[in-house]
């Protein structure tokens, strides 16, 4: 566990920054809130009794300061387009591991882009997409892959009862929908393709009791940006359940509410994986509640990791690159229902 380790918590008091900083202190570890914000930040540090260090992304010496003396850093600070690199040159300069819980497609890509070889030669570990969105089904898709080497496709459905955004969902979609304008994003044939054409509406069938459902197909996600940068599968793509996805588009849904003592919404989801190669599939599933607040035991399970050298490689890398993806699932029992299922002959 933490020992009392401080770990800055960057963007700690948003609604997913506050599931974080509640999962790092129950595991041990002593956040360290930051953020722009003064009084959100007071606010927070008073109610869990932290030091909270006022930081902003144009202000490279107030980020030096707010990572003195710290382990770690964990982003949870969107939009990710105007974060990521700040926070992550404050983790180089500090020499410490940065973290973040970016879904935006953009910011990940550029994370991979601008920092993959510096991060490697200076034996840095920077973890970008550690959350639901990239990190979840990164590991899903490297445990179902097993022992292959390579795959023809993967794909990773996304079954969500509903889909309340948080504020910041809505500004981080929007600032990548600024940066893409009228494209949409699409992996396949090994490259990424811009595409104008409406995304197709289709048919996936989920593990009971969900079963059938319509979803959005190429619906493109952070796992589209992290699986290929380490498993060899040329077509990689994500899909969302119809339902979710009118919920998303739709101004004046709510952002989540409470409906338990953590904070957890009732919500719930499930993430179904299939991995083909030839005639062969694998497939693996997993289940919870509230994908906002599991964000919080993968990123904090990512740092005791990363922390206690639980780790396969340095330098930018996904989860499932950086971490034994099974071992990493199984640890993670009291928040999500896991199935890995054996393989099956599809043709």
């Amino acid at each position: 566990m933490g020992s009392g380790q401080l770990v800055a918590v960057f963007g700690a008091y948003g609604h997913t920054g506050r599931f974080v900083v509640a999962e790092l202190a129950a595991r041990g570890f002593v956040p360290v809130p930051s953020g722009r914000n003064a009084q959100a930040l007071e606010e927070l540090a008073g109610e869990q009794g932290l030091e909270a260090r006022v930081a902003s992304v144009g202000d490279p010496a107030s980020l030096d300061r707010a990572l003195a003396g710290t382990a770690a850093v964990i982003n949870c600070a969107g939009p990710f387009a105007s974060t990521t690199g700040p926070v992550i040159e404050a983790a180089l300069r500090a020499g410490i591991p940065y973290l973040d819980v970016a879904a935006e497609l953009e910011a990940n890509l550029d994370t991979f882009a601008h920092y993959r070889e510096r991060a490697r030669d200076a034996g840095a570990v920077i973890v970008p997409a550690m959350a639901f969105f990239g990190g979840l089904g990164d590991l899903l898709a490297t445990a179902a892959m097993g022992d292959w080497t390579e795959a023809d496709e993967a794909h990773i459905a996304y079954a969500l009862s509903s889909w309340h955004p948080t504020a910041g969902t809505r500004l981080s979609g929007a600032v990548s929908r600024e940066r893409r304008g009228d494209h949409r994003l699409r992996y396949s044939g090994g490259q990424w393709e811009r595409r104008t054409d409406q995304a197709p509406t289709l048919e996936w069938t989920f593990p009971d009791p969900i079963g059938p459902r319509q979803v959005i197909g190429e619906f493109t996600m952070a796992d589209v940006v992290t699986v290929p940068q380490h498993l060899p599968i040329p077509e990689v793509t994500t899909y969302m359940t119809a339902e979710a996805v009118r919920d998303i588009a739709t101004p004046d849904t709510p952002a989540p509410t409470a409906a338990d003592k953590s904070g957890r919404s009732d919500q719930t989801f499930l993430v179904d994986v299939v991995v083909r190669s030839g005639g062969a599939e694998r497939r693996a599933t997993a289940g919870g509640q509230d994908i906002y607040a599991v964000t919080a035991p993968l990123v904090a399970e990512a740092l005791e990791r990363v922390l206690t050298g639980r780790t396969k490689t340095t330098g930018v890398a996904s989860a499932g690159e950086i971490f034994d993806a099974p071992d990493f699932l199984h640890a993670l029992a009291p928040h999500i229902t896991l199935d890995l299922h054996p393989h099956k002959q599809i043709a």
